[in-house]
């Protein structure tokens, strides 16, 4: 079980995020945990999925390390469930928009799924 610190929650999913914090949103994720990712890469028919935490960890170390910023805009939670929209943008002014649903269990993320669109 995560410490209170460092539970999941609205306040620490935007700090980890607009902070590029790659350990930090790693250590949010259960061993077995899957982030699907649907974009126009990966239809909703054949998404992207991210499997196990050491995989995660190296997504969110590439994402993180990109010259960008990144902020989480709106933010729900229910129960085991948290949703947020986030608005990315790189330095030459492309945007990408993400939302995102997260499940929880025992305190730790188990599946992630992100719908995302970039422009072009």
């Amino acid at each position: 079980m995560l410490q209170t610190k460092d539970a999941v929650n609205s306040t620490t999913i935007r700090k980890a995020i607009e902070g590029r914090d790659g350990a930090m949103l790693s250590g949010f994720y259960a061993d077995d945990a899957v982030v699907r990712v649907i974009d126009r890469n990966n239809p909703p028919s054949k998404p992207r999925e991210i499997r196990g935490r050491a995989s995660i960890t190296t997504f969110w170390d590439d994402i993180c390390s990109r010259a960008m910023s990144h902020k989480v805009e709106s933010t729900v939670t229910e129960g085991d469930r948290l949703a947020f929209t986030e608005d990315c943008a790189y330095p030459d002014g492309t945007r990408v928009y993400c939302a995102t649903v997260v499940e929880l269990k025992n305190g730790r993320i188990a599946r992630q799924t992100v719908v995302q669109a970039w422009d072009e």
